[in-house]
């Protein structure tokens, strides 16, 4: 069990550092073109990259939660119900 957690905190954090290279070349560029200003581009990519690895890591921690997990799915099917799939 130590080791699947391990693993499972392990491929977490490394998919949070290959989306947010992803992510912030997608800020750099919306914010490049926006601006007109490569410097303002590459601050707020800069910027963004500090905040949004935590937001993403705790975002993708919590999918790996039993209760979480059982919470979305009772949702979804209280909605399938009220909508009469």
């Amino acid at each position: 069990m130590y080791m699947e957690t391990k693993r499972s905190k392990v491929i977490s954090i490394t998919k949070t550092c290959t989306w947010r290279v992803v992510a912030s070349l997608d800020t750099f560029l919306l914010s490049w073109l926006i601006t007109g200003n490569i410097k303002m581009g590459m601050g707020i990519a800069s910027l963004e990259v500090i905040t949004k690895m935590f937001l993403y890591y705790a975002h993708e921690r919590q999918w790996e939660k039993p209760k979480f997990n059982k919470f979305i799915l009772n949702t979804y099917h209280r909605v399938e119900d009220i909508l009469g799939h």
